[in-house]
């Protein structure tokens, strides 16, 4: 199989095929949907900011761990035969998200986070209405976590099958 843990030193194919670009990706959903529950369970905390702080980590963490199983991390990308590399290269650059075969840092994640200002700003609001800020305020971090996160992951699947259709399958 494609997947393997997070060892640097095993490689993690591309996934070219479709059913296993499939797999990848409701693979890539569940985790989205795992780490949006535990950004949720530090949402209801109600010390303010402490959320923003674990979701940055967090949020990075979990791309990257995206990233590695679509194949599409720097140092994945550059393993590749040539023509995948290139053809990788040509599909983040016109079809991928802003973090797809990119090192992910904090600061990057911000970047997307303060997109979502709005929602951000609710998050924070809401914790200062005990109980049910907090289970607002929890709901939100899930809905914004859940959301990039599934964004992120549809940018790997288009990364995918587009260097699927650029490179033939098979014996060469």
């Amino acid at each position: 199989m494609f997947l393997k843990k997070k060892k640097d030193t095993e490689q993690v194919l591309l996934p070219v095929a479709s059913q296993d670009i499939e797999r990848v990706r409701a693979h890539c959903r569940a985790l989205v949907r795992k780490r949006a529950m535990i950004s949720a369970g530090v949402g209801a905390v109600p010390i303010p900011g402490i959320d923003m702080v674990a979701d940055l980590g967090s949020f990075a963490s979990m791309v990257e761990d995206i990233n590695r199983a679509f194949g599409l991390t720097p140092a994945q990308i550059e393993r590749l035969q040539p023509r995948m590399r290139v053809a990788a290269y040509e599909a983040v650059g016109a079809l991928g998200g802003m973090l797809v075969g990119k090192l992910v840092t904090r600061e990057l994640v911000l970047k997307l986070l303060q997109k979502s200002g709005a929602k951000l700003a609710a998050k924070s609001a809401a914790k200062v209405v005990p109980l049910a800020g907090q289970i607002a305020s929890a709901a939100i971090g899930f809905a914004l976590f859940r959301q990039m996160g599934n964004q992120h992951v549809e940018a790997c699947v288009r990364v995918a099958r587009e260097v699927a259709d650029k490179v033939p399958q098979g014996p060469a």
